[in-house]
């Protein structure tokens, strides 16, 4: 998606994350409330670090459900199918190389670093759930399957800001 910032996205953005975000360059994907769920990031943040993380999931809902997954081993069995599934690994190694050219488009790194562990592992759901929203499904296999197994974060309303359930009700 990667729509231009809106009037009090940055602030929910930084509610949601418990800080100032940091190279934030649009939203990548809105939650039904209206709210960010995912944005892009710069390549390189405002003093010149590289940051190879293009998108980055925020809704607080969302994240602890990802974090659930994790949990439960989910990153472990993705990883042991990239050795016995070659469809999936392929389309992960695709998902890499998406990222990669998008990101180089931005700005290049220099480097074949990606995010998330792809194209060898899965070290970080967040990352593989934010790139499926951000591009749709059918690009990185490891977000579009994990989001499956996500619940409708959204529904309960808002996460932060007005009308927004306590931080500590976020299941």
């Amino acid at each position: 998606m990667n729509e231009p910032l809106r009037e009090g996205d940055r602030e929910a953005v930084a509610e949601q994350i418990g800080r100032a975000p940091r190279g934030l360059r649009a939203v990548a994907h809105r939650c039904p409330c209206g709210l960010p769920s995912t944005v892009q990031t710069a390549p390189r943040l405002e003093d010149g670090t590289p940051f190879p993380t293009l998108y980055y999931a925020t809704c607080p809902r969302l994240t602890s459900r990802i974090g659930r997954l994790e949990a439960e081993g989910l990153m472990r069995t993705q990883t042991e199918r990239l050795a016995s599934d070659p469809a999936f690994a392929a389309a992960y190694e695709g998902a890499h190389h998406a990222y990669l050219a998008e990101r180089d488009t931005i700005e290049p790194l220099g480097t074949e670093v990606s995010a998330g562990g792809m194209p060898d592992r899965v070290k970080c759901l967040h990352v593989h759930v934010a790139h499926t929203l951000a591009v749709g499904p059918g690009v990185n296999p490891v977000g579009d399957e994990t989001l499956a197994l996500l619940p409708e974060w959204w529904a309960a309303g808002p996460c932060v800001g007005p009308g927004a359930e306590s931080s500590t009700t976020v299941s």
